[in-house]
């Protein structure tokens, strides 16, 4: 029996040990850690159950039938995060340079079938040179099935990626269909097709950081959320995210006890909006105000920053915060961030979290190069991701709520709950002076007539009360009293039952 033992801990040595000594120390010093010491890091100690330890490729050709390695690439299994279960597969760099076998595949297929079957949410730790050439379309096959999870998965579980290393070719889809994607500085990258590629085909000179680095990814294409500064600092912060999130559909988001009072007063939100309807202010600070504890998690914050995008508690209940930003083009709608809004939106009412939005709109982005590029259907996106929502949405209008981007804000007309104005509220179809420009057409050569027309058209409509007395809006609120009508209000819509017509799938306008 001894001995019997003894061969299971030397394979389960073999196993830990990967690639070996001199391709971990080589891991090491490119800054990176290990799968085994990423998934240490990333779950509760002593919590991780390993599966599949012993998994090996099964290829026989180019001399692979004498390199094999227990696990193939990638450590796989569950574990909890602060007593909540996930499952975690975590792709060895060491191993083949991480390369995904037709073995490898199955071992991370199969611990993401069990995540759908126990309803739990699934952590991919990507570092993989792509797909292992030797085993040809074997290979291939294998990623088709991991995307074929991924769809299945989403809205199901929460998917989340950490790119830590290389994630090039085909290998960029799987992240590209989880829920968010975070990445690591100057040591992960994702591209299509490479630079060497680029510089062939198109004769673009460019490095792999500038191709699909971070910072491009976070602050160009909008394809990862968050880019951090070493595998550490990643890794901890998925564990303070993964907190925000439900274990899937079929669970309500966690609820964490707070000492910060529900009635707590805000009077410094009483002269956050400016005098001057031009000047701009932080919408943050009214975000930062008004959640739990100042606690936000803000998501793709490089990314389309005239929107602000992320999680927050209120009475210890997860919540979607989404708010115009007034300090990027005026908090203006455009291509990037109606598709960053209506992407989270529509995740949040997968999950079933609340979705609390703030607004200070003045219109669409204008211009060729937004019309060019689609403008009226990328923002039909966020308006069809606010119409389609049916979980709890409260809307509280700051400042400027203009033309249809009044109407896709979460307006009463999309099925808002509760919605709330503040006394510098101005809720129209266009601000006071384009809209004496139109109407009063004939009276342009009086600068005179123009200005009193100007503030008789402010008096009349740059204001919450004709909205108000319509009941588009619920209540015009006192700035300081925010946080405890949204806490009011999101106690009351905690039970609500809305469904949408039967149907098969929407076709929302992608």
């Amino acid at each position: 029996m001894r001995d019997v033992l003894e061969k299971l801990e030397t394979k389960r040595a073999g196993a830990r040990l990967g690639g070996g000594v001199r391709r971990v120390e080589a891991q090491h010093s490119k800054g990176k850690l290990t799968a085994r010491e990423r998934i240490e890091i990333l779950l509760d100690e002593g919590s991780f159950e390993e599966r599949d330890m012993f998994v090996e490729h099964r290829c026989a050709d180019f001399g692979m039938e004498a390199q094999k390695v227990p696990g193939d690439g990638v450590v796989t299994g569950h574990g909890t995060i602060n007593g909540r279960l996930v499952f975690v597969f975590s792709q060895d760099f060491t191993v083949f340079g991480g390369s995904l076998s037709e073995a490898h595949a199955e071992k991370i297929c199969k611990v993401m079938d069990q995540a759908m079957k126990v309803g739990a949410p699934v952590i991919g730790l990507n570092d993989s040179g792509g797909a292992r050439i030797q085993e040809g379309v074997a290979s291939l096959g294998g990623y088709a099935e991991v995307f074929q999870r991924n769809v299945l998965a989403s809205g199901v579980v929460p998917q989340v990626s950490l790119i830590m290393g290389p994630c090039a070719g085909g290998a960029v889809y799987s992240p590209a269909m989880t829920d968010f994607i975070f990445m690591v500085k100057d040591s992960s990258y994702m591209f299509v097709t490479g630079p060497d590629v680029v510089k062939t085909v198109t004769h673009e000179v460019v490095t792999a950081e500038q191709l699909g680095g971070a910072v491009t990814h976070t602050t160009k294409s909008g394809v990862a959320d968050l880019a951090f500064e070493n595998d550490i600092e990643a890794i901890l912060q998925v564990r303070r995210f993964v907190d925000f999130l439900p274990s899937s559909n079929r669970e309500r988001p966690p609820v964490r006890l707070t000492a910060d009072p529900t009635d707590r007063n805000e009077p410094a939100l009483d002269s956050l909006v400016p005098a001057n309807p031009n000047k701009p202010y932080d919408m943050k600070e009214l975000i930062l105000k008004v959640v739990d504890e100042g606690d936000f998690f803000e998501v793709q914050p490089d990314y389309a920053r005239n929107m602000i995008v992320g999680f927050g508690r209120l009475a210890g209940q997860t919540v979607g915060l989404v708010a115009n930003q007034p300090m990027v083009l005026a908090g203006c709608l455009d291509i990037a961030s109606s598709t960053k809004a209506a992407r989270f939106v529509r995740f949040c009412d997968a999950f079933e979290i609340p979705i609390v939005t703030f607004v200070d709109v003045p219109g669409f982005l204008p211009g060729t190069a937004q019309e060019y590029g689609g403008i009226i259907k990328h923002g039909a996106k966020l308006l069809f991701a606010y119409a389609e929502a049916t979980v709890p949405k409260v809307t509280v209008i700051t400042r400027k709520a203009y033309g249809g981007a009044y109407d896709v804000m979460a307006s009463k007309h999309l099925r808002g709950d509760v919605n709330y104005a503040w006394p510098t509220a101005e809720i129209a179809v266009m601000g006071p002076k384009g809209a004496v420009e139109i109407i009063f057409r004939q009276d342009m050569g009086d600068p005179a007539k123009i200005e009193a027309r100007t503030e008789e058209y402010r008096q009349k409509f740059a204001n919450p009360f004709v909205a108000a007395a319509r009941g588009y809006v619920d209540d015009v609120i006192m700035p300081n009293d925010t946080r405890r009508r949204l806490c009011r209000s999101l106690a009351m819509l905690r039970n609500k039952k809305l469904e949408n017509p039967w149907k098969k799938h929407d076709n929302i306008p992608l």
